[in-house]
């Protein structure tokens, strides 16, 4: 059968809801687009490009990227324009340390707060967490990890926490899917993830929260290891 024509995803001034400005959809859009990769770290961001892509005019796009400037993901450079940024080893160094307390501190209070619903439901995400693992579908499997961070978060049930972590995971986005691919990183994540639920569902909150931090920790372990090898392959 022959294969069905792709589908051209709506414009963001098609989808603009009464709630929300269309520079906030315009960010959205742009996020996606930067995380999925079609905007490129390091690449200059195409103005024109973009607003005939999202039907849109110059002032929203504008917006859009002060917004998204703010949040750190992209930067603007005098004379040149708008440039995706790019993580350093610097800024995941300085990153990390922080985000693992903050969601340290998220796994002890989810683990007083957690009901027993709320223990089911992360059962079985971790199921699909450790069938994608067994599977080696890594993009699968970082949708799933993603979605139990963000539940561990939610029972966590401390706005500004939130709010923090929402803001750092932005910048880390740039670059965590990264780490699954070291080697042996995979089965590892999964191990970690096992053991922060372990002690979730013992409404341990002290071991709930070490062994977080212990999976965040191991997370930048594995992304400088990545770094070292490119490295080693450029000098080779």
């Amino acid at each position: 059968m022959p294969s069905a024509a792709p589908v051209s995803p709506p414009s963001v001034a098609a989808l603009r809801g009464v709630n929300h400005s269309l520079h906030d959809e315009v960010a959205a859009r742009l996020r996606a687009l930067i995380f999925e990769g079609e905007l490129a770290p390091g690449g200059f961001i195409d103005e024109a490009m973009l607003c005939e892509r999202l039907a849109i005019s110059r002032t929203p796009l504008r917006e859009a990227l002060k917004v998204l400037a703010v949040e750190g993901l992209v930067r603007h450079e005098p004379r040149r324009g708008c440039f995706v940024n790019q993580v350093t080893e610097q800024d995941l160094d300085e990153i990390f340390p922080v985000i693992a307390l903050l969601e340290g501190r998220c796994a002890h209070e989810a683990a007083c707060n957690a009901s027993d619903a709320d223990l089911l439901a992360l059962e079985t995400l971790h199921e699909r967490l450790q069938a994608h693992a067994q599977a080696g579908r890594i993009a699968e499997y970082y949708a799933v990890n993603l979605a139990i961070h963000e539940a561990i978060i939610t029972l966590a049930g401390n706005r500004w926490l939130a709010m923090v972590i929402s803001d750092l995971r932005k910048i880390l986005k740039l670059a965590r899917l990264q780490q699954l691919h070291a080697p042996g990183r995979l089965a590892q994540s999964l191990a970690e993830h096992l053991a922060v639920f372990a002690a979730l569902r013992a409404r341990d909150a002290e071991g709930a929260e070490a062994a977080m931090r212990t999976h965040l920790t191991r997370q930048r372990v594995a992304l400088r290891e990545l770094a070292r090898a490119r490295s080693a392959r450029l000098l080779a």
